[in-house]
């Protein structure tokens, strides 16, 4: 057996450097007096009733980049890291983007549906962290990367993704319907099931990239017989300036004369030579 950390992907390495950046810069801003942390609770945090009641539907992306303690920053960016790399590795950077945001917007409607009507939570109270895209990730791994086996650090044993993801799902639930504290296990559960909803509904990369391949390469295709037709038609008047006739099909493909205007130029077999 082999350990190895995952490589820091593209997106990976901006979403968490987006985070950490905006983490650290609220430390320096309220040693100057700016409040940076009551401006972000009230204005950049997910807030319900300020979402549905004033519209602030900015608050529905941004919340997914606010960390106010350090365990809570440090847990999503590891397992961003740790499960975002073989996701962008698999798909891409730009499909492993829409399941993040996928799943964080998607936390985000999960706990203004329940916190709203009361059912869990409350539409006042906030909430930050980006724990609903990093879920989304946690169950796209382990739909397509199951049977892989993960070291659980601190303890030495090896327990295949999917079981790990099960297990993750069953405590989020306890949790949830328990209350949970002052964390946000509703928005976990919300990522989960987007992420699924995106892995199983989602756009097939396969698909995806073969139709643009298929679009490119007809345009091209269509460029080039553009140019071709094009480039006919100018030769047809140049030689009809030279009192030449020499003509050209609608694709472009040269026309030989016929064989007694052959025999009547010498006899060539390849029409005019010039």
């Amino acid at each position: 057996m082999t350990l190895s950390l995952p490589p820091f992907t593209k997106a990976v390495s901006w979403l968490i450097g987006i985070n950490t950046a905006i983490y650290v810069l609220r430390y320096p801003l309220e040693l100057f007096g700016v409040p940076a942390k009551a401006f972000a609770i009230v204005y950049l945090s997910l807030i319900p009733v300020r979402v549905i009641g004033y519209g602030w539907v900015w608050q529905l992306v941004t919340y997914g980049f606010l960390h106010f303690e350090f365990m809570h920053w440090f847990g999503n960016m590891l397992g961003l890291w740790m499960f975002g790399s073989a996701i962008e590795n698999a798909w891409g950077t730009r499909r492993f983007l829409e399941l993040y945001f996928f799943g964080m917007v998607g936390a985000a409607l999960t706990t203004i549906a329940f916190s709203y009507p009361h059912i869990l939570g409350s539409p006042v109270t906030p909430t930050v962290g980006a724990s609903g895209g990093v879920f989304a990730i946690l169950i796209a791994f382990g739909m397509l990367f199951g049977d892989q086996e993960l070291m659980m650090i601190p303890f030495p044993f090896l327990i295949k993704a999917k079981y790990f993801v099960g297990i993750l799902i069953v405590v989020t639930l306890v949790f949830a319907m328990s209350g949970g504290g002052n964390v946000a296990y509703v928005a976990h559960l919300g990522g989960l099931f987007f992420g699924w909803l995106y892995v199983r509904r989602g756009p097939k990369a396969a698909v995806v990239n073969a139709n643009f391949s298929e679009r490119y390469y007809g345009l091209r295709n269509s460029y080039y017989r553009w140019k071709r037709r094009r480039a006919a038609k100018k030769f047809e008047v140049y030689m009809s300036k030279h009192d030449r006739q020499v003509h050209f099909d609608e694709h472009g493909n040269y026309i030989p004369p016929e064989d007694d205007a052959r025999k009547g130029n010498g006899g060539g077999k390849s029409g005019w030579v010039n």
